[in-house]
């Protein structure tokens, strides 16, 4: 049956709830858009009439899709050229859903996005309908076919695993942001002194370069061992901007919620450093380069008014 102006009004209302749901869950807003399409076609196919409320109808579509694109996900990603990170957001970006509570800004952080590739689809799914959108069990239960028992228990698994992957209090904005114009301070002093100052002892650092922009394969771990490699990155060289196609502008700005050290050459998003500030220190650094997983935040960057760069780099 053909939609009516109503059905797609009624499809189109939801589609912002439906975006922010599908990027927490895939960590891909280019695979988020897809399962939301995916999601109308379905939609579309429906005898709409006899959906009772569209709303619950529409997510559990979704999820139901998300769910097992996260299945085909993990064997693609045993394949993957290097380290897989999520897609960084900017600032603004509807994707990013509500941000009204603590609990919806932490699940799109890009760290709690990262902890989340850990757990298995079905925890995924349960974790962020619970903590980010409020769904009672009762409700994902309906959503995933399974009992509300069930979806309590794995809620509270998942909450376990990524709280203590979390491990670490977390900073207000305002003094992450003093924290990270300090690290590009030192990082580009060219010491390794006053980084490892600013980093935790277990201080990780990892980059996705999806074969396309060199990447270590393995992360780089320990606070001595992170800034040697944020000093190499941060020293100039001519291969270095013929690799990304000129000199970066360097910006601090917000990615998931968090400071971020986003990287720029000719209006296009080259690189986004998402940063872990804790209490203790910065405890990962996590560097999004593959162009893939850019190019929404390049189309961001540009409707955006961001101002001079801090300085430029490479």
């Amino acid at each position: 049956m053909a939609l009516t102006l109503d059905d797609v009004g009624r499809f189109e209302a939801a589609r912002p709830r439906l975006e922010a749901i599908a990027y927490r869950l895939l960590g891909s807003a280019a695979e988020a858009e897809d399962a939301v399409q995916e999601t109308f076609l379905r939609w579309q196919a429906a005898d709409v009439g006899r959906v009772e409320v569209p709303e619950a109808w529409l997510t559990k579509v979704l999820t139901n899709l998300c769910v097992n694109q996260l299945t085909s996900a993990r064997v693609r990603r045993e394949t993957y050229v290097g380290q897989w990170l999520p897609e960084p957001l900017l600032a603004g970006d509807p994707m990013l859903g509500p941000a009204d509570s603590a609990e919806q800004r932490e699940s799109v952080s890009y760290a709690v996005l990262a902890l989340m590739e850990r757990l298995s689809p079905s925890e995924r799914a349960v974790y962020v309908l619970r903590e980010a959108f409020g769904y009672p069990h009762r409700e994902i239960a309906d959503i995933l076919d399974i009992t509300e028992a069930a979806s309590q228990q794995i809620f509270h698994r998942a909450k376990k695993h990524v709280s203590e992957g979390k491990a670490r209090a977390r900073i207000d904005q305002v003094a992450a942001r003093r924290v990270v114009e300090e690290f590009l301070t030192a990082a580009t002093s060219g010491r390794i002194e006053p980084l490892v100052r600013l980093l935790t002892q277990d201080a990780i650092a990892v980059g996705d370069g999806g074969g396309k922009i060199p990447a270590r394969t393995k992360a780089f771990e320990g606070a001595v061992a992170v800034a040697k490699f944020l000093r190499g990155l941060f020293r100039p060289a001519e291969v270095k901007r013929a690799m990304i196609g000129g000199t970066p502008e360097v910006h601090i700005w917000t990615a998931n919620g968090d400071p971020a050290v986003v990287a720029v050459v000719d209006g296009r998003v080259v690189g986004i450093m998402c940063l872990e500030v804790t209490a203790e220190g910065v405890a990962a650094v996590r560097n999004q380069i593959n162009p893939d997983k850019l190019e929404r935040a390049t189309t961001r960057w540009a409707a955006t008014d961001h101002g001079e760069p801090l300085f430029t780099a490479l």
